[in-house]
């Protein structure tokens, strides 16, 4: 083979793995779709009837299921719980954005950890053969990659990403239909330490936040003419840059609006006590117990799959 056409198809095929993924992130998705499903909005199905406590052990036991069991049984949960969105309040846009993610997701995972598998690995995934793809140029070793990329390398990424993206999509959805007044209210009833329970509350709030004030920063910046009259194929490119600087000033603000939280909450006495009372209380309803039905089927299905021969196939070493 031409030298010069295996350099460039080696670059391109290296690039494609974090430039397809930002791609589908900046142009399919968007920074406004990432603060739509970050998110809580109201609504009326299933999900958002669900005890905050309910859905978090549901979305364990996902991601234990999908490490524990072959890599299909996490796929097939992957895609349930996508077609699940469509439930939601908005569901048609929420599942094309959670499909996005996946996707990119899945591209940039398997990109992320086929270059890299020795064939030791492979082996004990179960992976027999060495079906040779493409051969890289020999200093792409110092970047940490195998002589040759096999389609073997690129089932056992996909293997793995599948597992990355089950527990994503079973995350969103704790994200999308819990407030975060029923999170604090549901710790709180469970004994978790007040300064936990504050710390991830703010954290459960302050991502949609951060989303929003990048998507203000960076639509600020276009008004005031960056990237005007650049040709339209390089507006990804401006938009990932106005993104890029976007960060100085959404920390600044947090950090300010961090200050002012720590002086609201001193002021109205928390941690006063070691416990809070609430008027409000989150009950367990029958959805609740469909839900808990649910969760003891995936646990019953992850010990049959390891006693069938269908438990996990990829190892631990290597990843």
């Amino acid at each position: 083979m031409n030298p010069v056409i295996q350099q460039l198809v080696s670059w391109i095929l290296f690039l494609y793995g974090s430039v397809i993924p930002a791609l589908i992130v900046l142009l399919l998705i968007g920074i406004k779709g990432f603060v739509e499903i970050t998110r809580y909005e109201n609504g009326k199905s299933f999900y958002y009837k669900l005890n905050p406590l309910t859905k978090i052990v549901f979305g364990i036991i996902v991601m234990i299921v999908a490490s524990v069991t072959v890599w299909w049984i996490g796929a097939i949960l992957t895609l349930v719980l996508l077609l699940s969105y469509l439930t939601l309040n908005d569901g048609k846009r929420k599942f094309m954005y959670a499909f996005y993610l996946f996707l990119s997701t899945v591209i940039g995972g398997t990109w992320s950890v086929a270059p890299y598998t020795t064939y030791s690995v492979l082996q004990l995934a179960g992976l027999s053969g060495n079906t040779i793809i493409w051969t890289w140029p020999t200093y792409f070793e110092f970047f940490g990659y195998e002589p040759y990329l096999t389609l073997q390398q690129l089932i056992y990424g996909v293997q793995v990403s599948f597992r990355i993206a089950a527990v994503i999509t079973a995350s969103l959805i704790l994200i999308l239909t819990t407030t975060a007044s029923d999170l604090f209210r549901m710790f709180n009833k469970i004994r978790v330490p007040l300064p936990i329970t504050f710390a991830l509350t703010v954290a459960f709030t302050t991502v949609p936040k951060i989303f929003d004030l990048i998507d203000t920063s960076v639509k600020m910046q276009f008004l005031r003419g960056f990237g005007y009259g650049k040709p339209f194929f390089l507006r990804p490119f401006y938009l990932l840059i106005a993104a890029i600087l976007a960060i100085p000033p959404t920390i600044i603000y947090l950090a300010r609006n961090a200050r002012n939280l720590a002086i609201s909450v001193d002021t109205r006495g928390f941690r006063a006590y070691n416990s809070r009372t609430s008027l409000v209380e989150i009950p367990f309803t029958k959805y609740d117990e469909i839900m808990w039905g649910v969760i003891i089927l995936l646990i019953v299905l992850a010990v049959l799959a390891n006693v069938l021969g269908f438990g996990r196939t990829i190892p631990y070493t290597g990843l």
